[in-house]
């Protein structure tokens, strides 16, 4: 399967193809096509996954690279590029988890985006999405990209389909940024926020990309290579922690921390996270593709497939790992704070997610690859899960506001139940997923942290990230309760609520098994250790990983504590009394901290762009004139900067050139005075004068030869009697 691994991108990037040029015209035949591709590139992961395992520990050290040789290359000068794949246990895990949360996310979106409504007539109508096989060429592109990304075997290739993800989900956060006549599931107020989220996005993540792309090309130029397997040889890493770009700053260092800023900006790390929350303006579907599947996956596993490179920074004594720890366990803290004071339900997630890849990125700082990337696996199932599941309430009631929701656990049993799954499974309750994998993180940090040799960044992202699960124990029991316990607190929404169709619930309840279950595969506890030592020991071919920490009983029993205590609190707050309609949020007693954690720490307003929605009736325009959409204080100095600079431009720039221009004007004139007056008039006196003695002379001129010789003799003679009178 290994041969033919390469075909696995490809399925779904034809359907995208197939879809955009022959099929669009019809719904379901798109639908299905796309769930067709993206079922056959599942067939051909699995099968990679079961070559793999079959290898064992033997792929880690000896990872399988294969080319397309021909036409698929890009010459760079002396170097060419070949277009080819890599397969190792990191890339056939991660393709086993894209292609199944994909496949759970494509099936589910055929419900999805059918959407109902009731005329004014009382008539109940359920019409597809005005661009229904557009979302479907959208999300395989977007599939495709991911997969691309995972089997590439040099950094251009892996930096041309994140960049196609990039593109993907500028798509398809904007896709309801136009509305079109008679769409009743979307108004004029959220085209606005969606075509706003969108451009926030694209923009706020090439930031990171840039600084990423700047990196490639430095390791490049002291590479002299792309391919993982030539950057990640000895002599190479060598190279790089010797050659310095100043003194006692070695390249692996700069190159190193360049590269960080991509998955900074792709996986929404603090300062470049503040796109990832209204990112929610998609379709859910989307968001579960974003935060599970897909896009901020993809900076994480860049680090991890990185991660001979940042070894070798951490070799030199450089802060680079140090940096990426401290990045990771920051976000997690700050994104699980904000996550407290959100009612939009697919916010709460957001920040969930942010909050969760800052452990896994704080796991690979502190050298815990195994526990970073297996949290990676686990997250992705019951965060799909969740998103997903709330896709299925707002589809059920049609608003994301948990404050006008409650009680929907009768009318919709099966949503509530595998949201309480995946939340349980986030919170890191045992035996679900994210019990072992985070665990796992905090236990190493722990062990750093507060072992024989205490190292106080370790014991610095220790503390952040139990405080970060406590939050997150927290924030998911509110939602839990806010959402599905208590009484409707919108009648409408509540009447309006019902329960998901199967083709929706379906891929939930697969992803729910997944989200109890995957965790076993590294339950170090009950002495099964398969993903550690399938994907742990190395990394192409490098030793991976600091010596294994042993569980530890006492950090199990405060992980677990942790999280259980922050349920206790949720229930006491919002599940021993429920909140009934228009009774306040009981955290809004914290006031100004309340006030804080409600407006995500003024970030947008410091440096983002706010998209907001405005209180008040809407304008004269309709509802698109109740979102407000202001950049933040950094933006507007810039604007501001901008300004100034124009101005300077033209009047003193611009200004000095003009008087130059001017002067060189006035000096022309005066030469082109001189020149005509002087030079010319000297020239057209020489030409008159020759004239005037040429019209003399021409009078003598009478062509008779006598004449001639007359002249000729009588000068000579005048000439002679000259002579001898001087003489």
């Amino acid at each position: 399967m290994f041969n033919l691994a390469f075909l696995i991108p490809i399925f779904p990037l034809l359907a995208f193809v197939l879809i955009v040029f022959f099929l669009n015209r019809n719904n379901r035949v798109s639908a299905l096509t796309a769930v067709g591709g993206i079922l056959l590139a599942g067939v051909f992961s699995y099968g990679v996954l079961f070559e793999a395992i079959g290898r064992g520990g033997e792929l880690a050290k000896h990872p399988e690279s294969f080319s397309l040789p021909g036409f698929f290359t890009l010459p760079t000068g002396k170097e060419t590029f070949f277009v080819g794949w890599m397969i190792d246990p990191l890339a056939a895990i991660t393709l086993f988890m894209v292609t199944t949360i994909c496949l759970m996310i494509f099936i589910y979106s055929i419900g999805y985006m059918q959407h109902s409504h009731t005329d004014a007539q009382g008539q109940h109508h359920v019409t597809d999405d005005p661009r229904y096989a557009r979302f479907f060429a959208y999300i395989s592109l977007f599939a495709g990209g991911m997969l691309g990304l995972v089997i590439s075997s040099n950094l251009i290739e892996l930096f041309l389909f994140w960049e196609i993800m990039g593109l993907c989900s500028y798509l398809l956060i904007g896709f309801w940024s136009v509305r079109a006549p008679g769409e009743h599931h979307i108004d004029d107020a959220q085209t606005v926020r969606a075509k706003f989220a969108a451009i926030k996005a694209f923009l706020t993540t090439r930031v990171g990309d840039s600084v990423f792309f700047i990196g490639i090309i430095f390791l490049y130029i002291h590479a002299h290579d792309l391919t993982f397997p030539v950057i990640f040889t000895e002599e190479t890493l060598h190279h790089l922690a010797k050659t310095e770009m100043l003194p006692g700053v070695p390249w692996v260092t700069v190159i190193a921390l360049l590269i960080l800023a991509g998955t900074i900006g792709k996986s929404a790390q603090f300062p470049l996270h503040i796109w990832l929350p209204d990112a929610m303006e998609g379709p859910t579907p989307v968001s579960a593709l974003i935060h599970a599947a897909t896009m901020v996956s993809a900076g994480v596993y860049l680090i991890a497939r990185m991660f001979p490179l940042f070894l070798t920074a951490a070799e030199t004594h450089g802060p680079v790992m140090q940096v990426v720890a401290l990045v990771g366990a920051f976000t997690a803290l700050f994104a699980a704070t904000i996550g407290i004071a959100q009612d939009d339900i697919k916010r709460v997630l957001a920040y969930s997610t942010i909050s969760q890849l800052g452990f896994m990125v704080a796991a690979l700082g502190i050298e815990a690859y195994t526990a970073g990337t297996f949290h990676l696996i686990t997250h992705a199932f019951f965060k799909a899960l969740l998103f997903l599941s709330a896709g299925a309430v707002i589809h059920g009631v049609g608003t994301n506001d948990m404050m006008n929701m409650g009680g929907l656990r009768k009318k919709m049993p099966i949503t509530a139940t595998v949201f309480i799954v995946g939340a349980i499974a986030l919170a890191g309750i045992p035996p679900f997923a994210g019990f072992w994998s985070k665990d796992e993180i905090l236990g190493h940090a722990f062990e750093l942290g507060f072992g024989e040799h205490p190292d106080p960044v370790a014991s610095a992202v220790f503390v952040m990230l139990a405080i970060a699960a406590f939050c997150t124990a927290f924030y998911m029991t509110r939602q839990i309760f806010l959402t599905f316990f208590g009484e409707g607190r919108d009648h409408h929404a509540f009447e309006h609520a019902h329960e998901s169709p199967v083709v929706m619930w379906a891929p939930l309840a697969v992803l729910a098994f997944f989200a109890a279950t995957i965790g076993f595969i590294n339950a170090t506890p009950l002495g099964i250790d398969f993903f550690g030592k399938f994907v742990g020991e190395y990394v192409l071919g490098i030793k991976a990983h600091m010596e294994h920490t042993p569980f530890n009983p006492l950090v199990a029993g405060m992980s677990v504590g942790i999280a259980l205590t922050g349920i206790a609190l949720g229930y006491l707050l919002y599940g021993l009394r429920p909140l009934k309609h228009g009774q306040r949020d009981p955290l809004m007693v914290l006031g100004p901290v309340w006030t804080l954690l409600r407006n995500k720490y003024f970030m947008d307003e410091l440096y983002g762009v706010v998209i907001a929605q405005k209180a008040g009736p809407a304008g004269k325009t309709g509802k698109a004139d109740s979102v407000r959409v202001q950049p933040g204080l950094l933006l507007m100095f810039v604007g501001w900067l901008s300004e100034v600079c124009y101005a300077f431009d033209k009047a003193i720039v611009d200004g000095m050139v003009n008087l130059v221009a001017a002067l060189g004007r006035a000096l022309a004139t005066v030469s082109g005075w001189i020149d005509k007056t002087f030079v010319d008039g000297a020239v057209n006196l020489v030409g008159v004068v020759t004239e005037e003695i040429g019209d003399g002379l021409k009078l003598i001129q009478t062509g008779r030869v006598q004449n001639y010789l007359l002249l000729a003799v009588t000068g000579a003679t005048i000439c002679v009697l000259v002579f001898f009178l001087i003489r």
